[in-house]
């Protein structure tokens, strides 16, 4: 873990406000989000209405060992590898985090996450209370964010409405959902997503908050505050 905290420079070059340039604009570097949910709760369909709306904000894509399933693209959904690769890059200390779920290896790629966030996009890692926990870990000033569902028969409803899953994977995913929301309090904000347009208002806000605190935009607007302090004129 010492060796990727040490290469994920710029992102901890922002967390410590160590950002000093001579151009009249600047921009802060973007921010890294991470967002958990159990299986059924919303946040695939919240996330993407939350892309249509918001230019600046990507999802990272992340790598698994998993079968790819009717309709998924290979860069798009999931970089599909496997097993062997998986751990290559996991050894090579290449992913920010890597879980094991109903026993497939899902991972991030700490190089595009960085990349990423270099250029000024806000980074959305989906990813369950796990790969939460260790991403926190290693970056504490990245925002988490958990969503749940309004109740257990709400989620099992979803499920099974999908008619994508066995009443048996239907069992399993809520017997995981249970042990996924018992972990909410690692995340910095709850939502309940209950009414899909109240839901998104608010997932919608807490990205804005956060590239309004002071300390980024001091950074983004460093010539304007100086301009209004001056004794200029």
């Amino acid at each position: 873990m010492s060796a990727a905290k040490a290469d994920f420079s710029v992102y901890l070059q922002y967390n410590s406000a160590l950002v000093n340039q001579s151009h009249n604009t600047m921009s802060a570097i973007g921010n890294l989000f991470i967002i958990s949910a159990p299986s059924g709760a919303g946040k695939t369909s919240l996330v993407k209405a939350l892309l249509q709306r918001d230019p600046h904000i990507c999802v990272s894509v992340s790598h698994t060992t998993r079968a790819k399933r009717s309709g998924e693209q290979h860069g798009i959904d999931y970089n599909f590898i496997d097993q062997a690769a998986f751990a290559e890059l996991v050894n090579n200390q290449q992913m920010l985090e890597h879980a094991t779920v109903f026993g497939n290896a899902y991972g991030t790629s700490r190089t595009w996450v960085e990349q990423a966030i270099a250029q000024g996009k806000d980074v959305i890692l989906e990813i369950d209370w796990q790969g939460r926990d260790q991403v926190l870990q290693l970056l504490p000033k990245a925002v988490a964010i958990t969503i749940l569902p309004p109740s257990k028969a709400a989620l099992q409803k979803r499920l099974a409405d999908r008619g994508t899953d066995s009443d048996a994977t239907i069992a399993q995913r809520m017997a995981e959902a249970e042990n996924e929301i018992s972990h909410y309090a690692g995340s910095h904000y709850l939502l309940i997503n209950d009414d899909f347009t109240q839901a998104l208002t608010e997932l919608a806000a807490i990205f804005v908050s956060e590239r309004l605190q002071t300390k980024r935009q001091s950074i983004k607007h460093q010539q304007l505050l100086a301009d209004l302090l001056s004794n200029d004129g």
